[in-house]
């Protein structure tokens, strides 16, 4: 729908200003450094994934949402499908969580 178009064009925007990061990898290191203002990890993720972001996310105070599938959220930052991202600047997350929360 409409709504969702939304968040992942938005997504989109962030990954082109640089602001986000994909794979399991790079979402959770940036998470551990203190620079994740929000985390999306696809319905589509894993259980163990899930948990791991769920985890991490509560113990680093990060707002985390499942949101989308794998490939939905891979074509929106322009990459294959990722079962997680990570945006790193305040403004795009904040913009982000008010979609989701819609």
């Amino acid at each position: 729908d409409i709504m969702e178009d939304k968040i992942l064009n938005f997504l989109g925007l962030a990954a082109r200003a640089g602001k986000v990061v994909s794979g399991e990898f790079s979402v959770e290191k940036l998470i551990k450094a203190n620079k994740a203002k929000l985390v999306l990890v696809a319905l589509d993720a894993s259980d163990p994934t899930k948990k791991l972001f769920k985890d991490k996310s509560t113990y680093y105070q990060v707002p985390m949402y499942v949101y989308g599938d794998k490939d939905s959220l891979g074509h929106a930052i322009g990459k294959q499908a990722r079962a997680s991202v990570g945006v790193s600047d305040h403004g795009f997350a904040m913009a982000l969580i008010k979609l989701l929360e819609q």
